[in-house]
């Protein structure tokens, strides 16, 4: 995988110049981003056209200047090549490049096309598709790659992700390796990733060293994160017998149990949700006074029901509510504030 999204200032702006010997490939003005990634570095990212129906290109090369607001040279000068190896009539392919330091004066970027050459066409040997998408907390994706007779070596699949701009910014292109692949071969391929928010699609496509593959677009579903990780679905009371109660006795020990629901690990890699769960028992008046505060330090693994008890002995009779909540270990909460419990103590 290679890098990571992060929004950018936009204070960068990109510029395309075409030179009339390259006017048979042109960059898309358009379709350009510029940001910065998880590492600093400056990346700009865009798409390029090869405008002749007849003969595919190849050593599509392209030059980026970065520059600060001050001074007219550049920064830096640095020279990459298109995603595809080989673009085919009338064809297009994205690019990604890089600087060569993580400067955080690059506050500009302006893109040139070089050159290029022409090429023996790749014939689409390669078919590639989805076999699932899913959005929340990271962008998951996952897929199939199918090659044709012949035996593949340096074989890539690629996600260049667009926003809903129109015409659409290419937002980030990122690349799977598979190598070599064998004839006949299904070659399944993940993807899991924090993408840009702003990402509405992606297309998919793949290129080896002898095949190629037509480009899919692909939509990406709406984000299917919950408002809050965790739900409070349940709070009820019980004595040490486990019966439920509807009234207490002053001095006798209740346990005040909730039932939560927990949708998704905070930690992808460890599967875990550290969180604190806390009951709030208030005396009802108009100014009500808190007649007592516990806590219950916990974790969850994965997903799915889990049960909190906190012990109270009531001090005096009265009328009372209970409140519970569940905040994560940086005192935030994770969850809507649970369903409220009358209570009479005599």
């Amino acid at each position: 995988m290679i890098l990571l999204l992060v929004p950018f200032s936009q204070a960068f702006s990109a510029e395309v110049t075409d030179t009339p010997s390259t006017l048979t490939v042109s960059l898309k003005n358009e379709s350009q981003f510029v940001y910065q990634d998880a590492e600093g570095y400056t990346v700009v990212v865009g798409l390029a056209e090869n405008k002749n129906p007849l003969t595919p290109v190849t050593n599509v090369k392209i030059q980026v200047n970065f520059y600060d607001d001050y001074d007219s040279a550049p920064l830096e000068v640095v020279q990459g090549y298109t995603t595809l190896e080989v673009i085919a009539p009338n064809g297009k392919s994205t690019y990604s490049i890089r600087s060569q330091t993580p400067n955080p004066n690059i506050t500009q970027a302006s893109v040139s096309l070089l050159g290029f050459d022409s090429s023996e066409a790749k014939q689409k040997g390669l078919t590639v598709y989805s076999t699932s998408v899913f959005s929340d907390y990271s962008f998951r994706f996952s897929g199939i790659l199918e090659n044709g007779g012949a035996p593949n070596s340096d074989t890539n699949v690629y996600l260049a992700f667009y926003d809903g701009f129109e015409p659409p910014r290419f937002l980030g292109v990122y690349t799977i390796e598979l190598g070599d692949v064998d004839p006949n071969a299904e070659i399944s391929f993940e993807f899991n990733e924090v993408i840009d928010s702003r990402a509405v699609g992606f297309f998919l496509f793949a290129e080896s060293n002898i095949f190629s593959s037509d480009l899919v677009d692909i939509k990406i579903p709406p984000s299917q994160i919950p408002d809050k990780l965790v739900t409070i679905s349940n709070v009820f009371l019980e004595d040490s017998n486990g019966n439920k109660l509807s009234e207490l006795s002053v001095g006798s020990p209740v346990n005040i149990k909730s039932e939560t629901w927990i949708q998704f690990a905070a930690d992808q890699q460890s599967d875990e949700t550290a969180y604190t769960y806390y009951v709030q028992v208030k005396e009802s008046g108009k100014l009500p006074y808190v007649e007592y505060v516990g806590k219950f330090d916990g974790r969850f693994i994965g997903t799915g029901l889990e049960t909190q008890t906190i012990d109270w002995i009531p001090e005096k009779t009265g009328l009372f509510f209970i409140e519970t909540f569940v905040w994560d270990r940086n005192n935030v909460p994770i969850a809507d504030q649970g369903p409220f419990v009358l209570v009479v103590v005599s």
